[in-house]
């Protein structure tokens, strides 16, 4: 995602006369739009809120002490519905999934359900359970998605925790060595990056270039792709902007950036999201904000296809994130 100038037209357009925010469904009928599923092609899988970090920007609020996490039997459902879904591509994410005990058998028992799997990583926390995960990473050819926010560290471990951007650089260069991120290599190893505070993220093709030329250059690191997101007002994210009085601005901006060229792309189209618990959501931030799948709370178990084309997407605010610059897809 990366964010694009706009105008104080632009900005007053989605304003009222008094100048509040309009709400993110009143600002989508301004453009003649409506927020409604297309193909759903992906499962995401969010096992709990346990995580080794407390990241200042996660919109979970996860960290050591959660316990929210997916037990057995969800997971079996999780399986379940993978099964008779016939989804392209399964998504697991937390949290952070490695610290969960099942996550081994999640990935051997849905690997055969989609052409594509997951893990979304925070790398730390893969530290402690190399080699064994990787291993199991690398036979079933599964995509790392990589939390990397910043080349700084100062910057970056003010974000995620002291020691946190040299723990992520070893775990890197170990995935590096089995062939994750290689050109030569199916072994996909993709960064997502997030801004340190209260501003939009640069441009997209631009930060790309210079994370491969910076990793590379100073520390021999090889990766994919990178994905440049801005920050979610949820979570401890939301509850940093609130103390530093940065909220209302924050969401200023957002909606300033708004790009209805952008909604035909957003994830929440072709994604479902399935709870630590087990209910549907239409994404994960939805899931943050507890907001239901279309505003009806269903349990994966009650599921028996993916949901339809055209069923209603449930919205907030906070969606003005995915719809700033290019959009979050």
């Amino acid at each position: 995602m990366s964010a694009t100038n706009v105008s104080s037209e632009f900005v007053d357009q989605n304003q009222d006369a008094a100048g509040h925010i309009l709400p993110f469904k009143a600002t989508l009928a301004r453009h003649n739009l409506t927020l409604t599923r297309n193909i759903t092609h992906t499962l995401q899988v969010n096992l709990g809120c346990l995580c080794n970090q407390v990241c200042r920007h996660c919109h979970l609020n996860a960290g050591p002490g959660r316990q929210e996490n997916m037990d057995a039997e969800t997971v079996d459902a999780v399986v379940a519905y993978a099964a008779r879904g016939n989804f392209e591509t399964i998504d697991i994410t937390g949290g952070a999934p490695e610290l969960h005990s099942h996550l081994p058998r999640l990935i051997e028992e849905i690997a055969p359900h989609a052409a594509r799997l997951m893990l979304r990583s925070n790398l730390s926390a893969m530290k402690d359970k190399l080699p064994d995960l990787v291993d199991l990473l690398q036979r079933h050819r599964v995509a790392i998605v990589a939390s990397f926010p910043s080349l700084n560290m100062t910057q970056s471990d003010s974000q995620r925790g002291e020691g946190i951007f040299q723990e992520s650089l070893t775990v890197l260069k170990q995935l590096n060595k089995i062939g994750y991120g290689s050109s030569n290599s199916n072994l996909v190893l993709d960064l997502v990056s997030n801004p340190a505070g209260a501003y939009l993220p640069p441009a997209q093709e631009q930060a790309e270039k210079r994370f491969h030329q910076v990793l590379e250059n100073r520390w021999a690191i090889v990766f994919n792709n990178l994905y440049n997101f801005a920050n979610v007002p949820l979570g401890r994210f939301r509850d940093w902007l609130l103390t530093s009085n940065n909220f209302e601005n924050y969401l200023s901006k957002l909606s300033a950036s708004f790009n209805s060229c952008a909604v035909e792309g957003l994830m929440c189209r072709s994604l479902v999201s399935v709870g630590w618990d087990g209910y549907l959501y239409d994404c994960d931030f939805n899931l943050a904000r507890g907001l239901p799948m279309g505003g009806r709370k269903i349990h994966v178990s009650e599921m028996a296809a993916p949901p339809d084309p055209g069923s209603p997407i449930a919205t907030a605010d906070h969606c003005y994130t995915c719809t700033a610059g290019s959009g979050f897809t």
